[in-house]
């Protein structure tokens, strides 16, 4: 569960996964455990090196990621400023922040976590079978690195 200060931990299921190529530019010295999870009720997405998830009937796996302390501030800052959330509903956005229940692995707990759902009207691309970003077919296995954040989008 949350901690007393309203500190949830986050759900990752893309570019931010141990092994990928944003895992270490991103959250290296900012966790205090990372570990295997599922968000169910969603749909997983592929789209241009990093994925998009949206609401929908099925499971996306993924990893809880929980702030180290005293780090958690500018890991939501880190993580708000890769994902293009500028706040809800904001226009630029590309991914909307929501708290949603994510069970973890290791013993089955449903915990509260901000995952980064795609943005309305943000253009998907195809469904990722299965839910999981690392087993997808088309995977290259050095990773498609993120565009630094606040990079002009491409279409």
């Amino acid at each position: 569960m949350s901690d007393p200060a309203g500190e949830l931990p986050f759900f990752v299921y893309g570019t931010l996964r141990p092994g990928e190529p944003n895992h270490d530019a991103f959250l290296r010295g900012r966790t205090a455990a990372e570990e295997p999870a599922r968000l169910k009720g969603a749909l997983l997405y592929d789209g241009p090196g990093y994925p998009y998830a949206t609401p929908g009937d099925g499971r996306i796996a993924g990893e809880l990621v929980t702030a180290a302390p005293g780090a958690y501030g500018e890991l939501l800052a880190v993580l708000d400023r890769l994902e293009d959330y500028f706040g809800p509903g904001h226009p630029r956005n590309l991914y909307e922040r929501h708290r949603c229940e994510v069970r973890r692995l290791r013993d089955g707990a449903t915990v509260p976590a901000w995952v980064y759902f795609a943005a309305p009207g943000v253009a998907l691309g195809p469904l990722i079978d299965g839910g999981d970003w690392l087993t997808r077919p088309q995977r290259n296995p050095r990773g498609t690195p993120r565009r630094a954040p606040g990079a002009p989008r491409t279409p």
